[in-house]
């Protein structure tokens, strides 16, 4: 379904991008990266929604899934990670780390455009 990052980044524009409340995403890939599912793991209002790395490690094991790619987006247009993104993307790395997760990218998408947090050096 995905073949490559321009897909899942064309992909992910097309379902989110003009949103106006704010979507968490994640992507679950298994060990060859193969996409395994694509889950809403929180909706909220037009600046915040509710995110629990508990929540995405335990989905993320009843998957089967080794892999992860985050995503969100933001209402406002602008796809600058805020801190709090940045803080909880480090959450979800933490709590996945010994299990054998690995968080691929979190992705934040605009109206414009999207921010990656492997591009900028986040992750």
């Amino acid at each position: 379904m995905l073949s490559g990052w321009q897909a899942l980044t064309d992909y992910l524009h097309a379902a989110m991008a003009h949103r106006v409340t704010e979507e968490f995403r994640v992507i679950f890939l298994n060990n060859r990266n193969i996409l395994i599912r694509d889950e809403a793991m929180g909706s909220g209002t037009v600046n915040a929604a509710p995110v629990y790395p508990r929540e995405i490690v335990k989905r993320a094991l009843e998957l089967g899934a080794s892999g992860l790619v985050l995503v969100h987006n933001h209402p406002s247009g602008d796809p600058q990670p805020s801190r709090d993104d940045i803080a909880m993307t480090k959450a979800v790395i933490e709590a996945g780390k010994h299990l054998g997760l690995s968080v691929h990218d979190h992705v934040v998408v605009g109206r414009t455009g999207h921010a990656s947090f492997r591009t900028l050096g986040l992750l």
